[in-house]
C-alpha cells in the first residue's frame, strides 16, 4: 500500500496562504499612503502676506563713509505651511521696486534709473522658494530664487517664526509674524554702475506679517470671533490698526531727466 504523504507545512503554507496575505498587505499600504499624505496637506494653510505690515529693507555702503539705508514697501504673495513640519513649506512673494525709499527724491530717482534698478524696465523682484532647511521649531533657512533686474539667482533667506495667533483687532483673522534677513551681490544681478559710490554687498531685512482669512479656509466663527481675552480687547485702541481709507492714487515716479550720481 501506498503510503500516504502530507506537504511539509514550510513548503506548502507559503503556497496556498503566502500570497493572498502579501496581496493584503500590499493593499492596506496603498490605502493607508494617501491617508498620510491627505493629514500632512489638511495641516497646511495658506496665509497671504499683508502689504502694509511687510516690509524690505537694505542697507549699501555710501563710499564707505555710512550704510545708506532704504526700504520697499507694498509687498505681496503668500506663503503656505504647517507650524508643526516647516520642510514643506512654500513662498512666493513679489516685491514692487518703484515703491523704493531712500529718503530722498534725487537719490531715489538715481537708484530707479536705467543703469541701477532700471525699474521701468524691471519694476518688481520676485522671490520664490524651492525649499525649506528647519533649524528649530522658529528657525529656518529658506533657499529659493530670486529674480532681479532680469535675472535670477539662488539665495537663501534666515527666517525667525515669531507668532501665529488671532490678530487683537478686527476682523480678528489669524496672522502669521516673520524676520528675516539675507545678504546678495548687485553684481550677480548685473547692477555694477557706481562701484566707487555704492557698495557691492547688499544686506535686506524682511519684516513680515500674512493673514489667513475666509477665503483661505477660516470658519466665521474664526474670522469674527471676539479676542481670546478680555485683556486683548479692553487694550485695543480706539483707531484702527489700519487708515479706514487708503489714498485716491498712489504718487508716480517722474520720467528720468539724467542719471548721474545725487550727492
Amino acid at each position: 500500500m501506498r503510503r500516504m504523504t502530507h506537504p511539509h507545512p514550510s513548503s506548502a503554507a507559503p503556497a496556498r496562504f503566502g500570497r493572498p496575505a502579501a496581496a493584503l498587505a500590499m493593499l492596506l499600504a496603498l490605502l493607508l499612503v494617501p491617508l498620510t499624505y491627505t493629514s500632512a496637506w489638511a495641516a497646511s494653510a495658506r496665509f497671504e502676506l499683508d502689504p502694509v505690515h511687510t516690509r524690505v529693507q537694505f542697507a549699501v555702503s555710501h563710499a564707505g563713509f555710512s550704510q545708506a539705508l532704504g526700504t520697499v514697501s507694498g509687498s505681496t504673495g503668500a506663503i503656505e505651511f504647517d507650524p508643526d513640519d516647516w520642510s514643506a513649506a512654500r513662498l512666493d512673494v513679489t516685491v514692487p521696486l518703484q515703491r523704493l525709499d531712500l529718503g530722498d527724491a534725487d537719490w531715489n530717482r538715481a537708484v530707479m534709473a536705467r543703469n541701477l534698478l532700471d525699474t521701468q524696465r524691471w519694476p518688481e523682484a520676485r522671490f520664490v522658494s524651492t525649499r525649506v532647511e528647519p533649524l528649530a521649531p522658529d528657525h529656518f533657512i529658506v533657499h529659493g530664487q530670486l529674480s532681479l533686474h532680469g535675472v535670477t539667482r539662488e539665495a537663501a533667506l534666515d527666517v525667525k517664526f515669531n507668532a501665529l495667533k488671532r490678530h487683537p483687532l478686527p476682523p480678528f483673522r489669524r496672522t502669521a509674524g516673520f524676520s528675516a534677513t539675507t545678504t546678495l551681490s548687485r553684481r550677480d544681478f548685473g547692477i555694477d554702475a557706481w562701484p566707487s559710490v555704492i557698495g557691492d554687498e547688499v544686506q535686506l531685512r524682511i519684516e513680515a506679517e500674512a493673514t489667513r482669512g475666509r477665503a483661505a479656509g477660516d470658519s466665521d466663527a474664526e474670522t469674527q470671533a471676539v479676542p481670546d481675552s478680555a485683556t486683548d480687547e479692553a487694550e485695543q485702541p480706539s483707531t484702527p490698526d489700519e487708515p479706514a481709507t487708503e489714498p485716491a492714487s498712489e504718487p508716480k515716479p517722474q520720467p528720468e531727466r539724467q542719471e548721474s550720481t545725487p550727492a
